[in-house]
């Protein structure tokens, strides 16, 4: 897949909230995955797919609902996507909140390598 198809299906499924199958699809086995700090529940950086699921698995663990959610139009170089991700959901221990991310994501060989968030 070229980097724009990979882009338009990512945005897809992440508009649609289904971020473990459009990792599971575009993702490599060895990928990154780097928030923009440490938190208590995150770490700041993890390394192989199966982590980068279980983390997202965790994430929908502690969501009580999700309220909004909307992908911007990616953008593309030939081995980056960037877009940005709003959502505002409902956490089960601390309520409300809004999230708006820039979301890049480093492709090599058809598959992204990594991904980093910025706040």
């Amino acid at each position: 897949m070229k980097t724009k198809e990979i882009a338009k299906r990512l945005a897809e499924l992440c508009t649609k909230g289904d971020f473990e199958t459009a990792q599971k699809e575009l993702f490599a086995a060895d990928a990154t995955s780097t928030e923009p700090y440490e938190t208590p529940a995150f770490e700041k950086e993890v390394k192989g797919l199966n982590n980068i699921l279980a983390k997202g698995q965790k994430f929908v663990s502690m969501v009580e609902s999700m309220n909004s959610l909307s992908v911007s139009e990616p953008i593309c170089s030939e081995n980056a996507i960037a877009m940005t991700l709003a959502m505002e959901v409902t956490m089960k221990e601390k309520g409300q909140m809004k999230m708006t991310e820039l979301c890049v994501y480093e492709l090599k060989d058809s598959k992204i390598i990594s991904e980093r968030f910025y706040m």
